[in-house]
């Protein structure tokens, strides 16, 4: 991912998803020039290109995990969640609606 302008804050280890997030939906209601995360919002491919990246993005932490290679597993869980992040913002769901299914579950 190496998006510099997807969480430039020092975020708190508890806070850095919802911070991360507040950037990407300020990027989407901005979309300034230069930014990765702005060019998902805009790219003509619109929602396809993302979906794209979230299946490419899946297919690399799957490979990683069948390798046992643990930072690769790592590196790759953090740019799809990022994109799956994107994805959520496209759709109007925030992480509250994402935390309130997650609570049904358990």
């Amino acid at each position: 991912m190496s998006d510099p302008d997807a969480g430039g804050d020092a975020a708190s280890d508890e806070a850095v998803l919802d911070e991360l997030f507040a950037t990407i939906e300020s990027r989407k209601a901005d979309l300034p020039d230069g930014s990765y995360t702005a060019s998902l919002f805009t790219h003509e491919k619109g929602e396809n290109a993302v979906l794209e990246k979230i299946g490419e993005e899946s297919t690399e932490a799957i490979l990683a995990a069948k390798d046992d290679d643990r930072e690769e597993l790592t590196a790759e869980s953090a740019d799809l969640v990022y994109h799956l992040l994107v994805l959520l913002a496209m759709k109007d769901i925030d992480l509250d609606d994402l935390r309130d299914e997650l609570r049904t579950r358990f």
